[in-house]
């Protein structure tokens, strides 16, 4: 992997966070494509640092939790969460499935904040602090739908469609039938998604945009099992999820992370542009 020892350092970080298991020595490198010695000196950096750790037993490397760390003080001291969780709760309350707060960062969605209202039974429950898969997720969705086409089929293809069997069997694999899904959602005023990210799972999703500026800060969505949610069940939840949006639009000026989210872009706003509705 070519790079400054910065690039490779985060490189080895973003590799373990997958790998609940760790990695071994040889194994960083190779995937890394530096030679051993390489990466054995980044490790012991990044252990000196905690961010991660070498098992004893097993020689193989782990992630620490100092990153975690580090991204929930940041939330903590933005005031997403102190915002969001009180009308992301309520939505839970109404419409008793997982619902989940998406921000938009960059060429990027990354879910921050959720609250699960199933009490018992099936639960979808994903891990907060990844970022979103835009083709084929209720919340990619609705961020693209927010977008011209060309330049949600811009984000999509840096982010890639993925392997064939690696998601729903309803996912969009052409243009076209991504297209549509935006078409649709743009039509609707929120986004559907079922059987398209996991077999199984069900969810709806609509834009959250600033008050004023009407940039998109990120989305609200509700997920669940398809056994539960049928089309017809996750449209009766339409009025409650677009109301929880104006509600956190409105709520957002209290953060002054979401209140200048549109600042955040690579090129002085292109990503967010506003779609003519």
């Amino acid at each position: 992997m070519a790079g400054s020892l910065l690039d490779r350092a985060f490189g080895i970080l973003e590799m373990l966070s997958t790998e609940s298991t760790g990695m071994p020595l040889q194994a960083i490198a190779d995937r890394m494509e530096i030679p051993k010695s390489a990466a054995h000196r980044l490790l012991a950096e990044l252990a000196k640092l905690r961010y991660v750790r070498q098992d004893k037993d097993t020689g193989r490397y782990f992630l620490t939790t100092r990153l975690v760390s580090l991204g929930f003080r940041f939330l903590a001291e933005t005031g997403v969460i102190d915002v969001a969780q009180p009308i992301l709760n309520l939505l839970a309350e109404e419409t008793r499935e997982l619902v989940r707060l998406g921000v938009t960062d960059g060429e990027t969605l990354t879910w921050v904040a959720k609250a699960q209202g199933a009490p018992s039974g099936l639960r979808y429950d994903p891990d907060m602090g990844r970022e979103a898969t835009l083709f084929c997720t209720a919340s990619g969705f609705a961020w693209l739908a927010s977008l011209s086409d060309e330049e949600a089929l811009a984000l999509v293809m840096r982010q890639g469609f993925g392997k064939f069997n690696e998601y729903g069997p309803n996912a969009p694999r052409t243009v076209p039938a991504l297209l549509e899904h935006l078409r649709l959602a743009r039509e609707r005023g929120y986004s559907l998604a079922i059987d398209t990210y996991m077999d199984g799972m069900a969810a709806m999703a609509t834009a959250l945009r600033h008050p004023v500026t009407g940039r998109v800060l990120g989305v609200i969505s509700v997920a669940g099992p398809t056994l539960r949610l049928s089309e017809a069940k996750l449209a009766s939840f339409a009025g409650d999820l677009l109301k929880a949006a104006a509600e956190l639009s409105e709520a957002s000026l209290g953060s002054a992370y979401l209140a200048d989210a549109w600042f955040r872009t690579d090129d002085g706003g292109a990503g967010q542009r506003r779609v003519a509705q």
